[in-house]
């Protein structure tokens, strides 16, 4: 490569970025004309069937016409045109909510239309999902483990110890309870294995903890006044700007968790924290908590910290079934479909 010019391999890196770039953007176009499209089909059947009366039948016959008419194209079958009803049904200005249908590819969609009855929960997951780029299994994940309705419900003092702007974003990266279901022990667990199984299981760990929390690590070492002590898990919030001190209490929560929790914290920042993070938060995860009693305890700790409840074992209903034919099914007859988007 002596003949090429000393700036070739930057030149090569800026046009495979913006080659790339031009594909993701093109990618998006083809999804949002594809979803699109559905919504506008769905639509005409829907108003079609409202004024004319007719039923699966003709929408069965529809189906085989337009996959005759359109030999190349996928995605006519009878369920997908259900689906597409559905979609113009519960979305009839083409929103979920306040989030534009055209940034999800169709299948999140249609798990967001099967799998989602509550319309505040659908459009919290829709936006959820095109912010933080969640994929369908993810996605499907979030609803198994109903994420919406755990999702900030931590016990905290933050909107007193927090920046108003901090401890919005603060309080909802918390949920209660944590599910570490996938760890597979018992009730009767003790902390220290609670802890190594949850490192051991460090990427469902991060997932169930939520976007942002980077690890640091375990049994992290502090030094105060000679002393040694050992903070259980350290973190680093990446949308936060600040280190988070998990603490895991075995049994109930009691008022002297926090307080030990808040000597951490203020060690924390004064030997960890740089000048440029925010104000170390705390998380103490027991097994079970009495909500009135950490609210009391918390109105007297100095330091922003949150109480949380932990399941070993999954306690949360499981979702109800639906009514309409499953995604998996349209995923068989749509296999090679032109859905952008999925892997």
């Amino acid at each position: 490569m002596s003949h090429l010019p000393s700036t070739y391999v930057g030149l090569l890196d800026e046009l495979k970025g913006r080659i790339q770039a031009a594909q993701t953007r093109a990618a998006l176009a083809v999804n949002a004309e594809l979803v699109r499209l559905y919504w506008e089909i769905g639509r005409i059947i829907l108003e079609r069937q409202e004024a004319e009366g007719w039923g699966a039948r003709v929408v069965d016959r529809l189906a085989q016409d337009l996959k005759e008419a359109f030999l190349t194209m996928k995605g006519f079958s009878s369920r997908n045109l259900k689906y597409m009803r559905t979609f113009a049904e519960r979305c009839p200005d083409f929103q979920i909510g306040q989030q534009a249908a055209a940034q999800l590819p169709w299948f999140h969609i249609v798990t967001l239309l099967t799998q989602v009855r509550s319309d505040s929960e659908r459009e919290w997951l829709a936006v959820q999902t095109a912010q933080q780029g969640w994929s369908r299994a993810t996605l499907q994940a979030h609803i198994k483990n109903r994420l919406f309705e755990r999702q900030g419900q931590a016990v905290t003092n933050f909107e007193d110890r927090l920046p108003v702007s901090q401890a919005a974003l603060a309080q909802e990266s918390l949920k209660d309870p944590y599910l570490f279901d996938f760890l597979g022990l018992g009730e009767e667990a003790l902390e220290r294995d609670i802890e190594s199984a949850l490192v051991r299981h460090i990427t469902r760990f991060l997932l169930e903890l939520g976007a942002g929390f980077a690890f640091v690590g375990r049994h992290y070492r502090l030094e105060v006044g000679g002393e040694e002590f050992f903070i259980d898990l350290l973190f680093y919030h990446t949308r936060l700007k600040c280190y988070v001190v998990v603490e895991l209490k075995a049994g109930a929560f009691k008022p002297e968790h926090a307080g030990q929790l808040n000597f951490y914290l203020s060690a924390v920042d004064a030997q960890v924290k740089s000048p440029e993070d925010k104000p170390t938060i705390g998380l103490l995860l027991c097994k079970t908590k009495n909500r009135i009693v950490a609210e009391y305890a918390l109105s007297g700790i100095e330091k922003p910290v949150g109480v949380s409840e932990y399941q070993l074992v999954r306690a949360l209903p499981e979702p109800l079934d639906t009514t309409l034919p499953t995604i998996e099914d349209i995923e068989e007859e749509l296999s090679g479909d032109m859905a952008p988007g999925e892997p």
